[in-house]
């Protein structure tokens, strides 16, 4: 027993008792309810507004169509931009039945016009027929080209009271270069040096004499004068049936 009251006495002796324990109990529940309200009150404060307002994020549902420029094909086959250019396809298929026609009237209204579409094109047909049928005369083709149509036009303004334009007569003989284009496409698949191949040939210079003589006539209102157009075409056309024959 005298251990156990060593002991009692021995032992940490603290001031808490039961009361004391109470207190603290009612301190943390008045803490609790202290936060409690706090919170209460933070959820009761107004929220800041948002920057970007929720209909912002909300698709509009726009149902119209992104913008979609004309295609190149449009834009070029529009008329404006094709007689700036000096083409016309119905003229162009008019000149061009003309001359496959030799007896068909021509309008001196749409001859007496510069279209050099038709004739770089027949020009260009011309030396890759040659070039097809193992002949490069490009430049043969267009050396007497430029000197045939100086030479017709000086004649025609000399022939004529009203004056022609240098492009009128490129454009008339450089059309009337069809027929030659049909001979030259012809030397590819046989051989024109024959009596054959002569007689074509001068059939196809008068083809385009006859042509570009009626073409002229029409334009510059030359009446009676045909023969004397044709004889200086059929000179120029023969060149070209030299080359396309030999």
């Amino acid at each position: 027993m005298s251990n156990l009251g060593q002991f009692d006495t021995d032992f940490y002796q603290s001031n808490y008792t039961i009361d004391n324990q109470e207190q603290n109990y009612n301190d943390s529940n008045a803490y609790g309810n202290l936060y409690g309200s706090g919170e209460r009150q933070a959820s009761k404060q107004p929220q800041p507004a948002p920057l970007v307002s929720p209909e912002m994020l909300v698709p509009s549902g726009y149902a119209g169509q992104f913008f979609q420029p004309a295609s190149n094909l449009d834009y070029y086959s529009q008329s404006p931009y094709i007689d700036k250019l000096g083409i016309n396809f119905d003229h162009i298929w008019q000149k061009t039945l003309t001359v496959l026609n030799p007896m068909k009237p021509a309008d001196g209204s749409i001859m007496n016009e510069t279209d050099l579409t038709g004739p770089i094109l027949f020009c260009v047909a011309l030396g890759a027929t040659l070039l097809l049928a193992g002949k490069v005369q490009f430049g043969y083709v267009y050396g007497m080209s430029a000197i045939g149509c100086l030479g017709i036009h000086a004649l025609l303004n000399l022939m004529s009271s009203a004056g022609v334009s240098y492009g009128c007569v490129a454009s008339v003989l450089g059309y009337c270069l069809l027929p030659m284009v049909i001979l030259s496409s012809c030397a590819i698949f046989f051989s024109l040096q024959g009596t054959f191949g002569t007689m074509s040939a001068l059939v196809i210079v008068g083809w385009c004499s006859l042509s570009a003589s009626k073409i002229f006539i029409s334009a510059l209102d030359m009446e009676g004068q045909q023969l004397l157009i044709a004889y200086p075409c059929a000179l120029l056309y023969g060149l070209f049936a030299l080359l396309t024959v030999f």
